[in-house]
């Protein structure tokens, strides 16, 4: 329920509500090239007006989704499509969520989403023919 929230929380343009899934000492890990990491729920918060502003539209599509207890936590694992619109651009880009709960809150995330396919759909780089 927290990871699913979570996700669905990022439909909304409210930051607040979105960091309040996250725990004090959160660590945010992009294993993606254009990911950016950061530590602390305070920090992830201040960084969410931009995701919000720079992503409208913005859904998190949960294609699967895997969860193990282990002890106090447990470690979810999240296939997506997130959908949203770019500097004008629709995109629509799989990615993998690894979040780890512990009570009502993630206490860290691990996100790896294509980074190619981002670049192509957004017009930075050109795809191969074969695209």
């Amino acid at each position: 329920d927290v990871a699913t929230g979570f996700l669905q929380s990022f439909t909304a343009n409210d930051p607040d509500a979105i960091a309040e899934f996250v725990s004090d000492g959160f660590r945010n890990d992009h294993y993606s090239a254009l990911g950016s990491d950061c530590t602390g729920r305070a920090e992830y918060r201040r960084r969410l007006p931009h995701f919000l502003d720079s992503f409208t539209d913005r859904v998190y599509e949960i294609d699967d989704i895997v969860a193990q207890r282990r002890d106090a936590v447990t470690d979810v694992v999240v296939r997506y499509r997130f959908t949203a619109i770019y500097a004008g651009s629709p995109i629509d880009i799989p990615g993998v969520m690894w979040l780890t709960v512990r009570g009502s809150r993630i206490t860290r995330r691990v996100d790896t989403f294509d980074s190619m396919t981002f670049m192509y759909q957004t017009g930075q780089i050109t795809p191969p023919e074969d695209y």
